[in-house]
């Protein structure tokens, strides 16, 4: 493996807990909740994470596409059937868990999430935006990639979703993760270009944030309300 690929590996891992860091020095030198201090730290070292790998990233960002590579409008095509193909993986997939093997369906990362979205609303970032793309690089482009020259695209794609699974921390919904990761690994191969599987991975992320908040009416509304006051106070 390249040494800026360890790289980026080393810096996804410093970024899961930097936040240790930034959360402390946040808290005491802004007026701030402790809460929101673990929130705003977790932001800066996502945002910090994300800048570091791009810049580690550089010389593979400034090469020519591979031979056969998506152009704009395949790039479109394949991303919208990225996020179908994504969720059709998925149903299959959480249905086995249900139906087979008697998992409770809900995912307590995104209960986490949303709870924490709540509290911070910037948050919304690292799922929506940053997460997908620092995801993408190290489990498709870095790990998939580097797999697949050694294997073949099923071990290399199960491999690589196994440990996307699990570092989600729900080994419990392993299939699930699993699915998803085929499908990015999927996108990759096909289109020989990393944005593709970024794209619908962000567009799952953020349709999956929607509509937990249209499921919960009464925080839509509370939103809502909360958005017309803040109109209100800016119109004066």
């Amino acid at each position: 493996m390249k040494l800026r690929y360890w790289l980026v590996i080393l810096t996804y891992v410093v970024m899961q807990f930097s936040s240790l860091i930034f959360a402390p020095l946040l808290f005491y030198t802004l007026p701030i909740t402790e809460v929101q201090a673990i929130n705003y730290g977790t932001i800066t070292a996502f945002i910090t994470g994300l800048i570091v790998v791009l810049w580690i990233m550089q010389p593979e960002m400034k090469r020519p596409p591979k031979e056969n590579a998506a152009n704009g409008p395949e790039m479109f095509a394949w991303s919208l059937a990225g996020v179908f193909m994504a969720y059709l993986a998925n149903s299959v997939a959480a249905s086995i868990e249900m139906s087979v093997l008697g998992i409770e369906p809900g995912s307590e990362n995104t209960e986490i999430i949303m709870n924490i979205i709540e509290a911070s609303p910037l948050f919304v970032i690292i799922p929506a935006l940053i997460a997908p793309i620092l995801e993408e690089i190290v489990f498709r482009k870095i790990i998939f990639g580097t797999l697949y020259k050694r294997t073949n695209f099923f071990i290399a794609a199960i491999l690589s979703a196994i440990i996307f699974g699990l570092i989600h921390g729900e080994p419990e919904h392993i299939l699930v993760y699993t699915s998803m990761g085929f499908v990015f690994a999927f996108l990759y191969v096909k289109t020989k270009r990393i944005i593709v599987p970024i794209i619908v991975h962000m567009l799952l992320n953020s349709l999956t944030i929607i509509l937990q908040y249209a499921l919960d009416l009464d925080k839509l509304e509370q939103k809502l309300h909360e958005l017309e006051t803040m109109q209100t106070i800016i119109g004066g």
